[in-house]
C-alpha cells in the first residue's frame, strides 16, 4: 500500500519538475483516500516556505475541517526538512513515509525529535525512483 501512494507522490514530484521547481511530492491519505495533494512551489510563489509538504498540509487540514491529522498518513518523495518537519508535528500528523534520505538538509541531520513522538515514521519506500528524480533535475541544472 506505501508504494501505491508514494507513486502518487512521484506523480507531484513529477509536475514539480515541469514547472521547473525542484521535483519533490506529497500525498496526504486518510482513511484509504487521498485528500491532499502537493508539491514543491517555492520558485512559482516566490516564497521559501512553499514546500511540497506544507502545500499538502495546509489542504489536508482544510479536507479534514481542523488542523490536527492524526489519523492522516504523508506521503514524501524526500526526507522532510526540519521547517517541515515542525508543521507535521504541529499537525500530529500520524505517520510519515518518504522515500529517498535528504543526508544534507532532512529533519534526522538535525533531530529526529522534530516530529510528534506519537507519529510513526516509515523511510526508504521507493527510495531509489524518489532520489533519482531529484538527481536528474540537479545533473540537467548543471548543464
Amino acid at each position: 500500500m506505501d508504494e501505491k501512494y508514494m507513486r502518487e507522490a512521484l506523480r507531484e514530484a513529477m509536475a514539480a519538475a515541469a514547472e521547473d521547481e525542484v521535483p519533490i511530492g506529497a500525498v496526504v491519505v486518510c482513511r484509504g483516500r487521498v485528500i491532499a495533494r502537493g508539491h514543491n512551489m517555492t520558485e512559482r510563489l516566490n516564497d521559501p516556505t512553499a514546500h511540497a509538504e506544507m502545500i499538502a498540509v495546509t489542504a489536508a487540514s482544510e479536507a479534514v475541517g481542523g488542523k490536527y491529522l492524526n489519523d492522516c498518513t504523508i506521503y514524501v518523495t524526500v526526507e522532510p526538512c526540519p521547517m517541515c518537519a515542525g508543521a507535521l508535528a504541529w499537525s500530529q500528523i500520524g505517520k510519515v513515509v518518504y522515500g529517498a534520505s535528504d543526508p544534507k538538509r532532512g529533519f534526522g541531520m538535525f533531530s529526529p525529535s522534530l516530529m510528534h513522538p506519537r507519529t510513526e515514521i516509515i523511510s526508504g519506500v521507493l527510495s531509489e525512483e524518489c532520489g533519482a528524480v531529484v538527481t536528474e533535475f540537479f545533473k540537467n541544472k548543471r548543464r
